[in-house]
C-alpha cells in the first residue's frame, strides 16, 4: 500500500507538470496561470456549495432518525474533490470536477460501499430478554420471569 502511495505521489505531480508545460507551450503561460487560478476558485466554490447541501441533508436524515451513510460518503467525496480542485494542475482538476457531478459521485459511492462490504466481517449478536422457560432434569418445562434478589413474588403482584 505504501509503495502504491509513493508511486502516486511521484507520478501525479510529474504528469501535472508535463501537462501544464505542454499547455503553456501551446497557448501562453498567462493563459495557463489563468486556467489554474480559475479552476481553483470555481472548483472551491462549487465544492463548498455542494458540501453545504450534503451537510444539510445529513442533518435532516439524523433528525428523522435515519442513518446518513450514503450522504456521509458523498460528503467525503466532495471534500476530496475540493482538495483536488485547489491543487494546481489539469489532471487533478479534471478528477475534482468529475467528483462534483452527482451521478459520477453516486457511481463511485456505490463501488466504494460494495468494496467496503466485501472486506468487512459482519457479526450479529442478539441482546435482550432471555428465554424465560427452563427445563428440569426430568424434562418438565417451567415458565417464569427473573426477579431481583431471587425473591418469590405472588402472582397478583407480578
Amino acid at each position: 500500500m505504501i509503495f502504491y502511495l509513493l508511486i502516486l505521489f511521484i507520478t501525479v505531480p510529474f504528469v501535472e507538470l508535463v501537462l501544464l508545460l505542454w499547455l503553456a507551450d501551446h497557448t501562453s503561460w498567462q493563459l495557463t496561470v489563468l486556467i489554474v487560478l480559475a479552476t481553483g476558485i470555481i472548483g472551491s466554490l462549487a465544492a463548498r456549495r455542494q458540501g453545504l447541501g450534503i451537510w444539510i441533508q445529513v442533518q435532516r436524515q439524523l433528525a428523522a432518525g435515519e442513518l446518513p451513510g450514503a450522504s456521509i460518503v458523498d460528503g467525503v467525496l466532495v471534500l476530496i474533490a475540493g482538495a483536488l480542485l485547489i491543487t494546481p494542475g489539469l489532471l487533478t482538476d479534471g478528477v475534482g470536477f468529475a467528483l462534483l457531478v452527482p451521478w459520477v459521485r453516486s457511481y463511485i459511492r456505490k463501488r466504494l460501499m460494495r468494496a467496503l462490504l466485501r472486506r468487512t466481517e459482519w457479526r450479529i449478536e442478539r441482546y435482550g430478554p432471555a428465554d424465560t422457560s427452563w427445563r428440569s432434569e426430568s424434562g418438565e418445562t417451567f415458565e417464569g420471569r427473573a426477579v431481583p434478589g431471587g425473591q418469590d413474588v405472588p402472582d397478583d403482584e407480578a
